[in-house]
């Protein structure tokens, strides 16, 4: 398995998906950089979530500001919880998260609070990955923490904003109010989010700097239950249509010490990983404590006016809270395959064409009789419509091999026929397939092929 992943991000390099941030000074860990080919596919997922999203009546969307108030993050519990346990190698002075260290010797810490993990290392007599004794755990906040105006002082200290989800919350009756919104309605945002991870691990999984796609959805109370089931039913379909296969996909619920203060139910999505199942989605149901948090320690009333029933009440919230990064990981590694073609080695990305970075690559033949002429007339008629490629360089096969290894869906082809009678032909990505297409029907041919793809497990 870690042979996959070493593949992997050699790919995401040596093709333009992922590069090390300031790979030239070092880099520096846990910040990637996505590249030509990275950020088409990031874009993708998030146009594909956004749509998801607000394409609908009842959800409006926000881009909420990074820095906010420093009592924003004492109204939501992260000033105080927001921890994870870090112990420190006494020899070498190396951090480590307890619980991460006790999951990589065998010890399933899902529902143990941090007195628990303490016993459980004091029993199993834990030690550093170098095998040098442990100091005491110790809770360690997680948020970056920076200074506004000219004075580095407690007064003017703030955070970089470790969730999107709070300028949700702070920013809900504005909305409200502005769109005329009535209960149940929904806010989403994409948006960076940034948290001191003690360790980082497994290429873009766990981050310091990520992207989040956060969607609050303010519900009645009492009518929580009903539509907490109805986001983890629509999430999970979602999910599916960006080519994420149910096999690879399952549930985790949320139990004991593992469910936040804040929820009553929460259920992840994960995804299988080559290093094991990873959360890539949470659906939780956050009750009316975000609400009443910010109610409490802003002074500002920001209970709902149910016209209806005449009464004000302060609304419960769905949350639907998804990794841009950690989904756009799990893409990559879904669409890695190796195959044996005419005994030699296919690298593909079976990328769902909806998120493909390129949906097509036009492909003259050879470069002459007029063939790259119309190749590039066909290349700028699409490029209207999607991503595409044009490419001359070598033998068609190489080239065909060439978008393979970048997730290409549909390779168009023109050769002498085209020239005669103005059809192509076009090379399917997973199958090898090809099919002769007029090229004014080159559009709804893509189209409707991409609504009709099949995901393979």
């Amino acid at each position: 398995m870690a042979d996959v992943m070493d593949k992997l991000v050699s790919l995401c390099k040596r093709k333009g998906f992922v590069f090390q941030s300031s790979e030239i000074y070092g880099g520096l860990n846990g910040c990637w950089d996505y590249g030509p080919l990275g950020v088409e596919l990031l874009r993708n997922i998030k146009d594909s979530w956004w749509r998801a999203m607000t394409f609908r009546e009842d959800v409006e969307g926000l881009d909420s500001s990074i820095l906010m108030h420093a009592r924003v993050w004492e109204a939501s519990g992260h000033v105080a919880g927001f921890t994870d346990p870090m112990v420190e190698d006494k020899k070498t002075n190396e951090r480590y998260r307890l619980d991460q260290l006790l999951e990589e010797n065998g010890i399933d810490v899902n529902g143990m609070g941090i007195e628990a993990m303490i016993e459980a290392a004091h029993q199993s007599d834990l030690k550093s990955p170098k095998g040098n004794e442990l100091s005491e755990a110790r809770q360690f906040n997680l948020m970056f923490k920076t200074f506004v105006g000219p004075l580095e002082d407690e007064s003017a200290k703030i955070f970089l904003r470790p969730e999107t989800a709070q300028g949700i919350f702070v920013n809900y009756l504005n909305v409200q109010s502005s769109m005329r919104q009535k209960l149940p309605f929904g806010i989403a945002q994409v948006g960076k989010a940034f948290r001191n991870e003690i360790t980082t691990k497994n290429f873009l999984f766990r981050t310091r700097e990520f992207e989040q796609m956060e969607m609050q959805y303010f519900v009645q109370p009492g009518t929580q239950d009903k539509y907490f089931d109805y986001w983890r039913r629509e999430r999970w379909e979602w999910c599916k249509s960006i080519g994420l296969p149910e096999n690879k996909l399952s549930w985790h619920e949320h139990k004991g010490d593992e469910l936040a203060h804040y929820a009553s139910a929460a259920f992840d999505i994960q995804y299988e990983f080559p290093f094991g199942p990873g959360e890539i989605e949470g659906i939780h149901n956050r009750s009316n404590f975000d609400l009443s948090q910010h109610e409490e320690f802003s002074g500002k009333k920001l209970k709902y006016f149910d016209e209806e029933n005449r009464e004000k009440y302060v609304p419960y919230v769905i949350e639907t809270s998804i990794g841009a990064s950690r989904t756009t990981m799990a893409c990559l590694v879904n669409a890695y395959h190796e195959e044996k073609v005419k005994g030699e080695t296919r690298v593909v990305m079976r990328f769902h064409p909806r998120i493909a970075p390129m949906k097509a690559a036009i492909l003259p033949l050879v470069k002459r009789d007029g063939m790259p002429d119309l190749a590039r007339k066909v290349t700028e008629d699409l490029r209207r419509y999607f991503r595409v490629v044009y490419d001359d360089g070598g033998a068609i096969g190489r080239r065909y091999r060439r978008m393979d290894e970048v997730g290409t869906p549909f390779c168009i082809t023109i050769d002498s026929e085209s020239l005669e009678n103005q059809t192509v032909t076009v090379r399917q990505r997973d199958t090898m397939d090809q099919q002769r297409v007029p090229i004014e029907g080159l559009r709804s041919h893509i189209d409707d092929n991409t609504e009709a793809w099949t995901v393979s497990p």
